[in-house]
Formats: C-alpha cells, sequence, structure tokens
C-alpha cells in the first residue's frame, strides 16, 4: 500500500540522482546525488577533487551527465542547456569571477540581457534596473562605478547581481568566501538570508566548516565523486563534518591550541633570516599603499601578518618576492636583494606561495609536470634542453606527497578543481631549497585535510630552522601556527604581538583601525 504521507511531501527544488560524469578516463562524478529543499541554504562540502563543482555545474547546463536523473521543481531536465537553465531560474556564481575590468557594474550585469534604446544600450535604463535589483537584494553596489575600481567583496555583489538580474531562483555560489574579509562575509550571510525568506534556494560549496554552521540548514557532503553523507546542519559539528569529508579524524585550525616553540623564545640571540627596513610601496596610480614597514623574522619562526585585506598585505609579499617596486631595504641572510629580480631572489633561498593562484602562480594551459617547476626550468636542463624525464619524476614525486588529483602529471592545470590547483603552487614552492617562505593565504580554496598537510609542512619549515612571512584572511590560521603576530592597517604594521599576547579579542581593534600601537 502506498504511503499516504508522500503525495503530500513538498517537491524538493533539486533533486540529482546517480549522477555519473566522466572526463576521459577521470570520473569526476560517480552515482553523485543531491536533494535540496525549496527556500534553504544547503551547503555541499567536500575534499578537493571531490566532485562538487562538477556536480553543480551539471546542475547548471554547462556539462551534461553520462548517467542519472536531474529533476528541478519537480520537471525531469536531465541534459538540458545553459540556456535551459537560465530560463528555469537556475544561476550559478563561480568561484573566479567572469567581470569584464573595463565595463561598469550595471554593464557587467545586463551584459547578453542588454536593455537598448534602438540599436545601442540604454545606459540610464540599465543603471536604473540595476540599481533597484540592488536595493531589493541588500546587495548595495554602484551601478555606474568601473568593475575594475571595487573591492573585492563588491565584485562578488556583482557576480550575483547578474544571476539574479537573470531570474535565479535556485542560486549555486561556488567558495563565494574565498576572498572576502569578515565584515564581507557577514554582509554576503545577510543577503542570503533575505533571499532565502523570499523563498530562494541556495547551494553553497565551501571549504570552510565554520561557515558552513553558521549559514546552512542543511549538509550534503561527498567524497571521491559520490554521495557519502546528508545532515542537518543542527546539532552536527565541523570535526564531524570533516570526518564525513575525509574518512578520518582531521586537526582544524580552529582545534589548534598554541605552544611557544622554544626557539623563538631566543628571538634576537642569533641573527634574522630576513629584515625588512622601511619599506614602502605605491599604487599604479603613484598612492602609498606600504607605508614605512619594518620586521624581522628569525629562524625557526613564523610570523603571521593579520588584517582585513586590502591594507597592504598584497602589496608587501609582491615586493618582497620581487614583484613590486619599492623603497627600502629587504634583506636575507644578510644578503640585500633589492636589486636582484624574482627568479634571482628565489636562488638566493627565497619561495613564494602567491595569494592569487591565477595571476601569478600557475600557467593554466601548462601541464601540471611544467606548472611544478615553473620558474626553476634551469634546474632542470639537459645541455641547453629541458630534461622531461626529471621533470615527469620530480611531478611524480610531488603529485603523490602532495596527493594532488586527478594524479595526472600531462594534464593542464587549468583541468584540476581549484583546490588542486594550489596543492601544485604549494607542493612547488615548499619543494624548493629555500631559506624563506613567503606564504600568503596558503590554504584559500582548500579542502580540511589538505589545509591539515599545508599546516603540518609550514610547521615543519619552522621546524627546520626556515623562517615563514605568512599573510592568510583567516584569523584562526594566523593563530595556529604564528609564534609572533602583527597587524596591518592602512598600509602600516600597527601592533606586532607574541603570539600568548595575540587573539581575536586583542587583535580586532587593531584590524578595525579603532586602536594603534603606541
Amino acid at each position: 500500500m502506498a504511503d499516504p504521507s508522500a503525495s503530500t511531501a513538498p517537491t524538493p527544488a533539486i533533486r540529482l540522482r546517480d549522477i555519473v560524469k566522466s572526463f576521459g578516463p577521470v570520473q569526476a562524478n560517480r552515482g553523485a546525488e543531491l536533494e535540496v529543499a525549496r527556500g534553504e541554504i544547503h551547503a555541499l562540502v567536500g575534499e578537493n577533487g571531490a566532485g562538487k563543482s562538477t556536480l553543480m555545474r551539471v546542475l547548471a547546463g554547462m556539462y551534461a551527465p553520462n548517467s542519472g536523473q536531474m529533476a528541478v521543481n519537480g520537471r525531469d531536465v536531465t541534459g538540458w542547456s545553459t540556456a535551459d537553465a537560465i530560463a528555469a531560474g537556475v544561476g550559478m556564481v563561480h568561484q573566479h569571477f567572469m567581470l569584464v575590468p573595463t565595463l561598469t557594474v550595471a554593464e557587467n550585469v545586463v551584459l547578453g540581457s542588454e536593455l537598448t534604446r534602438g540599436p545601442v544600450l540604454d545606459r540610464a535604463a540599465a543603471e536604473r534596473a540595476v540599481r533597484e535589483l540592488s536595493e531589493r537584494t541588500g546587495l548595495v553596489v554602484p551601478p555606474h562605478a568601473l568593475v575594475r575600481e571595487l573591492s573585492v567583496g563588491q565584485a562578488q555583489r556583482v557576480e550575483i547581481l547578474k544571476t539574479l538580474y537573470r531570474g535565479a531562483k535556485i542560486l549555486v555560489l561556488d567558495e563565494p568566501t574565498a576572498v572576502l574579509s569578515p565584515p564581507e562575509v557577514q554582509e554576503l550571510w545577510t543577503v542570503l538570508r533575505a533571499l532565502r525568506d523570499q523563498g530562494d534556494t541556495i547551494v553553497l560549496i565551501t571549504h570552510k566548516l565554520d561557515e558552513v554552521i553558521d549559514i546552512s540548514e542543511t549538509i550534503t557532503v561527498m567524497r571521491a565523486g559520490r554521495t557519502v553523507a546528508r545532515m542537518p546542519t543542527a546539532g552536527t559539528t565541523p570535526q564531524a563534518i570533516a570526518r564525513a569529508m575525509v574518512g578520518r579524524d582531521v586537526a582544524l585550525a580552529l582545534d589548534a591550541d598554541y605552544a611557544g616553540v622554544p626557539a623563538v623564545q631566543q628571538l634576537g640571540a642569533v641573527p634574522a633570516l630576513l629584515e625588512v627596513r622601511e619599506l614602502s610601496v605605491s599604487s599604479a596610480a603613484g598612492h602609498p599603499v606600504v607605508r614605512n614597514v619594518e620586521f624581522s623574522i628569525a629562524p625557526g619562526e613564523i610570523l603571521g601578518i593579520a588584517g582585513v585585506e586590502g591594507n597592504g598585505q598584497t602589496e608587501l609579499i609582491e615586493a618582497i618576492a620581487g614583484l613590486r617596486a619599492a623603497t627600502g631595504t629587504i634583506a636575507l641572510g644578510g644578503r640585500d636583494l633589492m636589486p636582484l629580480d624574482v627568479r634571482r631572489r628565489g636562488d638566493a633561498g627565497l619561495s613564494h606561495i602567491p595569494e592569487d593562484r591565477h595571476e601569478r602562480a600557475l600557467v593554466l594551459d601548462y601541464s601540471v609536470a611544467e606548472n611544478l617547476v615553473l620558474g626553476q626550468q634551469h634546474r632542470f636542463t639537459r645541455g641547453a634542453a629541458l630534461d622531461t624525464g626529471r621533470i615527469l619524476a620530480h611531478a611524480r614525486a610531488l603529485i603523490t606527497h602532495y596527493d594532488i588529483r586527478p594524479p595526472d602529471a600531462a594534464l593542464p592545470a587549468r583541468a584540476l578543481s581549484g583546490g588542486n590547483q594550489q596543492k601544485i603552487v604549494v607542493a612547488r614552492e615548499m619543494s624548493r631549497d629555500f631559506k624563506v617562505l613567503l606564504a600568503a593565504q596558503p590554504t584559500r580554496g582548500v579542502d580540511v585535510g589538505a589545509i591539515e598537510f599545508i599546516h603540518a609542512r609550514l610547521r615543519e619549515a619552522r621546524d627546520q630552522g626556515k623562517a615563514v612571512l605568512l599573510v592568510s584572511a583567516d584569523l584562526a590560521e594566523v593563530l595556529a601556527l604564528s609564534d609572533r603576530v602583527a597587524v596591518m592597517y592602512g598600509g602600516r604594521i600597527v601592533a606586532l604581538l607574541p603570539r600568548s599576547d595575540a587573539s581575536p579579542e586583542t587583535l580586532g581593534p587593531y584590524m578595525t583601525g579603532a586602536e594603534r600601537a603606541a
């Protein structure tokens, strides 16, 4: 006899069943399943390469599944196109922004669905429509502003406005907070909750488990292309989610209890490995963005730099790496780095994990193997030619050690997930013979298992007597790893504290500019 309650159960907004999606020999989804109720915020989590983004791209019509069934609001949509998905109110906001920097906010939002007056864009109508949508959703951003002049948080709002402008009622957000400051994250949560309260359905892909607990109502966990768990958020913990993702207990940064490192107690007793004095950097427009910054890092020390993004951290790291012009002094082991280019700074013992892997760290059309020696090709030659055998052997060793997925050295880097692209960068830079490591957002976009691994490698480098300069927007990460903590605000270091004196409460006023060092 049929269950009488079955007919009265509400139809889910999304129902994906037994989805299989392969790319040649690589099987990204292996019978994956997802069910999301209407009007809820649903978190989709899993390790890098677990198949989350692929599954959502199948939902958004970007990929056709090899097999399986797809239903949206009760309608079979298996194998539909991107245009079909948009017409049905399904929109996806991707991890890496897809905006035209030289166009205005309004022009980007209406691009492809322009409001015209005759044959030309009606800019006034476009700006009016975007302003109304912005005010209605709380995604406040000036319609007339050029995208290249926006903060990262504002650019994120434009991406969401683009999707909502096309009528999306089911919104998929892929790692939306990866480049947002804590206040911007809270602003985004306010917007998402308002959209949910209006009846919209939101799927959030994220590796940040504290955010999962904070914002979602239901969680689906994927591992190795399969769905392995579905749980209500209420009553669960980040540790339980991590265990489901990885299949074992994981040491999370937010669990870490700081234990002082004996070597750091003797700061000043040995010469610093990295010394920065009166370092200043100007923007392309000539405005000062780093202002007379000074610090030193001893052998066997991690110096963490905290602060809301946009306060000079990026420019500081890039100046030390040789990517930006600067004035002042930078010395590595007593050697002046200022006259040296990027390659020679690397040869002198400086390694650099850039914060933007696409702009600064990878050539996406090069293979994984080629990216793993990028900047070090001169060390992998035989005569005048590259030694492809050594490059391949080097790549295979790092792929295994750093668990880069899929484990195929010949794949182009763009074929890998964002988290696995990050693993390429970390593997390359930490396998160099370095004395000082500049680690800018080293775990951005990677899963909890990879975060645990990268944290262990950073501590290992410190314990080997190397110096690490860590910049992270994740304050929990800074506090979990650092021996001393500096805070940057307005291009200056406004506080420098031993880790034993650093906490979210003590650092917060410095990060917001409410308090300055005496």
